[in-house]
């Protein structure tokens, strides 16, 4: 038997800083946002025992560092079971880009072990298998549009957007997400998004208030250090996007589109452009699709 699973990438509409831990995380408040972007996973079982990973991109590690392999592990201790697996992905989501397809491929792996052993184990369960492998991967779980808090654990649904046209754009320098939170101000310095304008613009089903409150304050940092990011920002809103905001710790920009002929206009002038950049036409996706 084989699982074969999409596992969906995301994009902040908002993503703020409202703490630091005495453990060194930091707390937040987060308005997350499923994407019709995905790497392909498939699991099957297999008589030897060990976890094996196979994937089409060479910046991927296939060891035990990798998340797939981690979330199997977890997934083996939570449910007391253990066997071999060969696992092959299929990566589409670009690298170190703010998208989490990291986490997306670690929850889809849980996804996909829960059915291959009919385990059983609820969407709660789940999650928490997935956040002990990172802060984004509960929401990867869980899908759609929500207010995400902690440190990515607290998950609150929130009405779902109607599909709204996205282009993406990954420049070709990466940055670490490390790197940005250490370099981060603390956050009384920090110029906060409206994240409670946002949910209530989000649950009205009120697009011009979502976009009028897209904010990151992750970019304060990178956007010095990836000059890029401030370009590509400016360079959809020329293109005729609505609005346009770094997703993550970045370095990807995304814009959003009113109309999907804009949005084509835009990722093919984009394309036209440059061949370092990675340009993605796309959309936002809703649970139910998932």
């Amino acid at each position: 038997m084989e699982i074969l699973l999409k596992a969906y990438a995301k994009i902040n509409l908002s993503l703020d800083v409202t703490g630091v831990r005495d453990n060194g995380y930091h707390d937040l408040r987060m308005i997350m946002q499923t994407i019709n972007l995905y790497d392909r996973i498939s699991v099957k079982r297999i008589q030897k025992d060990e976890i094996i990973i196979s994937a089409n991109h060479a910046v991927v590690q296939t060891d035990s560092d990798n998340l797939i392999y981690k979330a199997c592990m977890r997934f083996f201790e939570a449910a007391g079971i253990s066997s071999g697996l060969f696992i092959t992905l299929d990566k589409r989501i670009p690298v170190a880009a703010g998208l989490a397809g990291g986490s997306a491929d670690a929850a889809a792996t849980l996804k996909a072990l829960n059915m291959l052993f009919d385990a059983g184990l609820s969407v709660d369960e789940l999650k928490k298998i997935g956040v002990k492998l990172g802060a984004d991967v509960p929401f990867m779980i869980e899908g759609g549009t929500c207010l995400c808090e902690g440190i990515g654990e607290i998950i609150t649904d929130l009405c779902p957007l109607r599909e709204l046209p996205l282009v993406i754009v990954k420049p070709a320098r990466g940055i670490s997400t490390k790197l940005v939170y250490d370099m981060l101000e603390e956050p009384g310095k920090l110029n906060h998004p409206d994240v409670d304008g946002m949910v209530r613009a989000v649950n009205k089903g009120d697009i011009p208030g979502v976009v009028s409150r897209l904010g990151n304050v992750l970019e304060s940092v990178t956007e010095k250090e990836v000059p890029e990011v401030t370009s590509l920002k400016k360079r959809l809103m020329e293109l005729g996007a609505m609005g346009s905001l770094m997703s993550g710790s970045g370095t990807t920009v995304f814009g959003i589109f009113d109309k999907k002929d804009k949005a084509q206009e835009a990722y093919y002038a984009l394309k036209n452009e440059t061949l370092e950049n990675k340009v993605y036409l796309t959309s936002t996706i809703g649970k139910n699709a998932l």
